[in-house]
C-alpha cells in the first residue's frame, strides 16, 4: 500500500518557486544573478501598518482569533468592498484566511466533487490547476491570445462550459500577463455566465490597486449584479500593501459557501495570525497615500521593461494594464542556436539558456499554460531592471 496519497501524483511543483530556487543556488555558487521570477513587491510594508502590529502585541492581541477573522477586520473588509467596489457584503459574508491562496484552496475544497470542472483562462497563475487537481476536479483551460490582450473571449467561454462546470476563475489584473478586464469586457463575459446558472465565479482581485494610466478597475459582481450570489470575491493585502509575508487574504460571497469554508478552516488552521489581522485592519482603514507612490513606481518600471524588451531581437512585448509582470513572446527565438550551438526548442530552453548565459532568472510561459513566452516580474529597482533587460537584449542578439 502506497504511503503518499494518490492526489499528490496529480500535482506538479510550482515552476515559479523552482526558478527562484535555481537562481538562489547559482548565487550560492558565486554567480551574479538577477532574479525577476518572484511575484512580490520590493517595497517595505508601510510604517503605520507595522506600528499597528506592534501595538496589537503590546495590547496582548496574541490569543486564538475567531476562525472567520477578528470582527473588526471582517467589518473593515465589508466596508472596503462597498467603498471601492460597490458591493454590498455584510461582515457575516466575509472570511479571513492565511493568504489569498488559502482562500482559493478552501473554496475549491468546499465545493468540488470528482468530475467537476473548473474553467481557467490561460495563461494562468500556476497554483489554480494544482489546487483543482488536489480537490479531485478537472481544469478546463481556455486559451487566450496576445492579439486579444490575453483576455478571455465570450465565445470561447461559451464553448468551454458544460453541465459539469462548477467554477470560472477570473484573475484581473492577471498573473502572469498583467492583463486587466475593462467594465465592458467583463460585461461580455457576464452575459455568457447569466445563461449558465450552474457556474460560479471565483474572482481573484489581488492586484486590484496596481493598474496604470487611465485604466479603471472593475470586478464582475459589480459589473453584473445578477451574478452577485454566484461570485466569491477574493482579495488581500499582500500586493497593494507590500504585506506578502503577513499572510492575510480575505473574501466575501454566498452565506452557504462562507459557512462551508469556515468549517474547513476550523479543522485546518483555525484563524489567521491575530497580529497580522490587526495589521491588515490598519492597512484597510489607515492612510492610503502609498498606493499612488507604488503605482507611479510600477508604471515607470513597466514602461521601461516594455520599451527595452520591445527593442530586443526576436521578442514581442505587449504593455499590460496592471500587476507587475510582462509576458513577452519569444516565438521568433524558437529554432535558433546559442553561441555554444544549443538549439532553443522551447520557452524552457530559452529561459534556461538566458539564466546560464546572462544570470537573469525569468519563468517560462509554458508553466502558466501559454508559450513560447516568459514572465518577467518588474518588482525590482529601475537600475536592476535596466541591467537585466540589457542582458536579455544581449542574449537575444547572440542567437543565430
Amino acid at each position: 500500500m502506497a504511503f503518499i496519497a494518490d492526489a499528490l501524483s496529480r500535482v506538479k511543483p510550482s515552476a515559479t518557486i523552482a526558478v527562484t530556487q535555481k537562481a538562489r543556488d547559482l548565487k550560492a555558487q558565486g554567480r551574479e544573478v538577477i532574479s525577476l521570477s518572484v511575484g512580490e513587491p520590493d517595497f517595505d510594508t508601510p510604517t503605520h501598518i507595522c506600528d499597528a502590529a506592534v501595538e496589537a502585541i503590546r495590547r496582548g492581541e496574541t490569543r486564538y482569533p475567531p476562525v472567520l477573522g477578528i470582527p473588526q477586520l471582517r467589518e473593515a473588509v465589508a466596508k472596503k468592498f462597498k467603498r471601492e467596489n460597490g458591493l454590498d457584503y455584510k461582515a457575516s459574508d466575509v472570511i479571513v484566511a492565511t493568504g489569498g491562496k488559502h482562500i482559493l484552496f478552501n473554496a475549491f475544497l468546499a465545493t468540488i466533487n470528482p468530475g467537476d470542472e473548473v474553467i481557467v483562462p490561460a495563461p494562468y497563475w500556476v497554483s489554480y490547476p494544482e489546487m483543482v487537481a488536489i480537490c479531485g476536479g478537472s481544469t478546463v483551460f481556455v486559451d487566450t491570445t496576445m492579439e486579444h490582450g490575453f483576455k478571455l473571449q465570450a465565445a470561447d467561454l461559451e464553448r468551454a462550459i458544460t453541465p459539469r462546470t462548477k467554477w470560472l476563475v477570473l484573475n484581473s489584473p492577471s498573473n502572469p500577463s498583467g492583463a486587466a478586464y475593462t467594465h465592458d469586457e467583463l460585461k461580455q463575459v457576464a452575459e455568457v455566465l447569466l445563461r449558465h446558472p450552474q457556474v460560479h465565479i471565483l474572482t481573484d482581485d489581488i492586484y486590484e490597486h496596481l493598474v496604470y494610466g487611465d485604466f479603471k478597475f472593475a470586478t464582475i459582481a459589480q459589473v453584473e449584479p445578477g451574478l452577485f450570489e454566484r461570485t466569491l470575491t477574493m482579495n488581500g493585502v499582500s500586493k497593494a500593501y507590500a504585506m506578502t509575508g503577513w499572510r492575510i487574504g480575505f473574501a466575501a460571497g454566498p452565506a452557504a459557501l462562507i459557512k462551508a469554508m469556515d468549517m474547513l478552516q476550523g479543522q485546518q488552521t483555525s484563524g489567521a495570525c491575530s497580529i497580522a489581522q490587526w495589521a491588515a485592519l490598519a492597512a484597510l482603514e489607515g492612510p492610503q497615500d502609498h498606493l499612488a507612490v507604488f503605482r507611479k513606481a510600477f508604471q515607470e518600471r513597466r514602461d521601461l521593461v516594455v520599451s527595452m524588451l520591445g527593442q530586443a531581437k526576436y521578442l514581442q512585448c505587449p504593455s499590460p494594464e496592471g500587476a507587475f509582470y510582462v509576458f513577452p513572446s519569444c516565438k521568433e527565438a524558437i529554432g535558433r542556436k546559442t553561441p555554444e550551438g544549443k538549439v532553443i526548442e522551447s520557452d524552457v530552453d530559452f529561459v534556461t539558456a538566458l539564466l546560464e548565459a546572462e544570470g537573469v532568472a525569468v519563468v517560462q510561459g509554458s508553466a502558466f499554460g501559454t508559450g513560447p513566452n516568459f514572465r518577467v516580474s518588474y518588482a525590482a529597482s529601475n537600475a536592476t531592471l535596466e541591467d537585466a533587460c540589457t542582458k536579455i537584449q544581449r542574449f537575444c542578439a547572440s542567437l543565430v
